[in-house]
Parts: C-alpha cells; structure tokens; sequence
C-alpha cells in the first residue's frame, strides 16, 4: 500500500495460496530450516536469491517453488519429535537440581556465543528458572499454577509455552557448551530422552491437551510433540 515491494519465504505452501501475498517463495524445508540446513552458506545464499529475484515479477501475488534442482542432501531433515522418544529407565526425578546445574553449562554457552540466547519469552532471568519449575510442576500436577511475571494480557497457556520454550531453550544450549557439535537431533532425543525436565514437559503437555479449550491444546502441541 505503501509502494514498497517484498518478498518472502514459505514452509506451507498450502497457506501461502490462501493468502496471496505479494511475492512468496516456497521451500522444501522443516519448521525453523526457512534458509535450508544450518551453516550450509551457499544454500542459504541461493535461497535468499530466489526470494529477492521475486521482486522482479510486474505484478502478483507471485509463488514459486524453490528450484527442482535442489539436492535431498540440501534439505536439513526434519525435527524428532518428543512423542517418538522413549524415556529412559533412570531419568532424573528433581527437576529443579537439574536445571541448576544446567545453568552453569548455559552461563558457558553465554561465554562462548558473544550472549546471544534464545531464553526470553517470559522475561524471567534464567537464575530465577527454579521458580519457573515449581509453576510447571505445579500446573502438571492439575493445580491453579500461576506467576505474578505473568502480564495480565497473556493467558495461561501462553505463559505456560512461553515458559516451556525458555527452559528448553536453556537445556538445548548448555547441552551445546558441553558438545558443541551436536546435532538437533542428538539434542532433542537426550533432552525428552534423559532429563527431568523432558518428562516434567510432557505431563504440562497432557494437562493441556486433556482441556476442551482449544487454546490449550494449541499449547500443548508446542510444548510437546
């Protein structure tokens, strides 16, 4: 509307043509893999090419495929999934210990990535995460779990995933202080595989999936799946 041309990236290709955006590109990968797999520079270069040579069509909506001639190998393969992880017979119980001690690996990971984190959703510095816990625990265990960092404009669940994410964000980036070349899926099958708080997430994922709201159960499928 305002005369300024753009272009974008699409991982549905079905919803992009229900929305007819001006300029879409769409691209055969996975949720979080919009520019192809990870560190691969000339993939992500060739993706960003054909997303800005969009801008050259006279008119739209415009959506194309990302060229047939990409190579399988150039397609990061898709994320394992909690519910195809089996839990392992010793998995730690106490949650909170864990996550003490998880947050010495991800002080080193501070360290070693210039500060950047993807820890922030709910705005609860991450030497304050036990209480975050004892909120999880307390709603997995079917009570009326709040927080008073919670803004009166973000409901429940939203918290609650909020909450989810920054503790996995803090586990999956200790866990890469310790092994910093491990992969996706190396990480997610140890964190829903190993960890206390892998099994603490998948029961605030059945609380929210058991509701009728299907803003919970919206949740829960980000929490979990």
């Amino acid at each position: 509307m305002e005369g300024i041309a753009t272009t974008s990236i699409s991982l549905v290709r079905e919803h992009t043509e229900k929305v007819k955006p001006p300029r879409a590109l769409w691209v055969p990968f996975p949720f979080g893999h919009a520019l192809g797999r990870p560190d691969d520079a000339a993939l992500q270069h060739r993706v960003l090419r054909a997303a800005l040579e969009l801008l050259s069509a006279p008119a739209g909506p415009v959506l194309r495929d990302f060229p047939d001639d990409a190579e399988g190998s150039d397609q990061p393969p898709a994320p394992v999934q909690a519910s195809t992880i089996a839990p392992a017979t010793d998995v730690p119980r106490d949650v909170a210990m864990e996550t003490t001690q998880m947050r010495r690996y991800h002080e080193r990971w501070l360290e070693t990535s210039g500060g950047r984190t993807a820890c922030g959703l709910t705005g609860i510095p991450v030497t304050r995460f036990r209480g975050v816990v004892r909120f999880l625990e307390e709603f997995a265990d079917g009570g009326d779990a709040d927080m008073t960092e919670r803004s009166a404009d973000v409901p429940l669940p939203n918290f609650v995933r909020y909450c989810a994410d920054d503790l996995k964000a803090l586990y999956y980036e200790g866990h890469l202080a310790m092994k910093s070349a491990a992969g996706g899926e190396e990480i997610a099958r140890w964190f829903w595989g190993e960890t206390a708080a892998g099994q603490l997430l998948r029961r605030v994922r059945n609380r929210l999936d058991a509701s009728d709201d299907p803003r919970w159960k919206a949740a829960a499928f980000g929490v979990a799946r």
